[in-house]
């Protein structure tokens, strides 16, 4: 086979890994559907947060490319399937993408080839779903090809945990299968976890999202009667972490965003109803809580604007930050869009800054970011932070604003500004 690697889609996922790849001393390739992003990268343009144009750059000058050909999976030792797996309009995973992926793999399949499934989604789709797809064409894992599944565990935006040193966890439909993704991963990253099957493999990542959503929600419920008990929550949990054992801290926010934690604890509530006909009421539960904080922000912000004795309907409001996480430009899933939506359904003038972002397309009306953020500050009659972003001088905003409130608990209480 020509090259060690081919990565099918080349988004938040897949890059990583062909930049650790091709680090290793790898030949890979790329395959991705949108024609746009291959010849961007072909071109030495990024289009994801964590990698730069010039590091994009140096990858294809180490021999890496990309295209929209799938005959290129023919030529690799190890296919790997880093596409998305969105929520569908059941509440399951929309499998899509990865049906595409895995059906153009097939077309391709060749004996000794490694098989791996990165794609979030419910226990039992590698073996269920992929296996059969790719054995219809005679070859069988174990036997003529390896199938594995190895949870995706990148963190946008993270300057410490990258694709390398964070742990890997792999399972394999067969033990052979598991040892062959095992060994290759173990080329690129410094650890390698093996579970007992791909099932095991597929619940680790909905369980490591899965109890970070269960916690953010706790948290979001304690911020909502804590204020009403005129209790500060962000002084209780300072407090708390300082418990060196059997505590770890989590923090309330206007919502929760991104791919990981609307979503994926969604696909173990909808693989449980399904197989056994029960809810997962600890999801349930969280969804319900973290789904409803845009609307209890904006409740909030209603209240602080009637103690100046204003309407929100009419009222300017400049929410600072829309992107998901701090500190980068992906806006997936962001809580931002249901509270901008939330404020003008009452009646509220919009306006937005965010340094990572300058068109917001919120309810589909595209929103150019506001040119001075100092003089917006001044003229809105609430500024909202919904995303510390590292660029913001909270304190300085803060105190150029009529009033100031903070859903991220960073600025300090005065007369004009409000925490969460």
């Amino acid at each position: 086979m020509a090259v060690d690697l081919a990565v099918v889609g080349l988004g938040y996922v897949g890059l990583p890994l062909v930049f650790e790849a091709v680090h290793a001393g790898m030949s890979v390739r790329g395959y991705d559907v949108n024609r746009g992003v291959v010849d961007g990268l072909n071109g030495g343009v990024s289009h994801i947060d964590d990698l730069s144009d010039e590091q994009i750059a140096d990858l294809v000058s180490r021999g890496f490319s990309a295209t929209t050909d799938p005959e290129v999976l023919a030529e690799a030792k190890h296919v790997v399937i880093c596409v998305p797996t969105p929520l569908g309009e059941d509440g399951g995973p929309d499998l899509g993408a990865v049906r595409a992926a895995v059906t153009d793999i097939a077309a391709q399949l060749q004996r000794g080839q490694v098989v791996v499934l990165e794609s979030t989604t419910y226990p039992g789709t590698t073996e269920e779903i992929v296996q059969p797809m790719l054995e219809a064409g005679g070859l069988k894992v174990g036997t003529d090809f390896h199938l594995a599944f190895s949870p995706e565990r990148i963190d946008p935006g993270n300057p410490t945990f990258g694709a390398k040193n964070t742990p890997k966890v792999v399972g394999g439909v067969t033990p052979e299968s598991t040892e062959a993704a095992a060994e290759f991963y173990g080329r690129i990253v410094d650890t390698v976890v093996r579970t007992k099957g791909t099932r095991e493999a597929e619940m680790a990542k909905l369980l490591e999202n899965t109890y970070r959503h269960i916690n953010i929600a706790l948290v979001n419920e304690m911020a909502r009667f804590c204020h009403e008990l005129d209790i500060d929550l962000w002084d209780v949990i300072d407090a708390a972490k300082t418990k060196p054992f059997g505590f770890q801290a989590f923090y309330p926010g206007p919502g929760v965003g991104g791919h990981c934690i609307p979503i994926d604890p969604n696909y173990l509530s909808y693989n449980v109803r399904a197989r056994l006909g029960y809810p997962f009421r600890f999801v349930e539960l969280a969804q319900e809580i973290n789904a409803t904080m845009p609307s209890y922000v904006v409740k909030r912000a209603q209240d602080i604007l009637n103690e100046d004795g204003k309407a929100l309907r009419g009222s300017t409001v400049l929410l600072l930050g829309v992107t998901y996480k701090p500190n980068i430009a992906d806006q997936r899933e962001s809580p931002a869009v249901p509270v901008a939506k939330h404020l003008t359904d009452k009646g509220a003038t919009v306006v937005f800054h965010d340094p990572h972002v300058q068109t917001w397309h919120t309810t589909g009306t595209p929103m150019e970011r506001v040119p001075d953020l100092e003089q917006a500050v001044a003229d809105a009659d609430l500024v909202m932070l919904l995303q510390h972003h590292r660029d913001y001088d909270v304190e300085a905003l803060a105190g150029g604003a009529q009033r100031f409130f903070d859903t991220r608990g960073v600025a300090s209480e005065t007369e004009k500004v409000s925490r969460l």
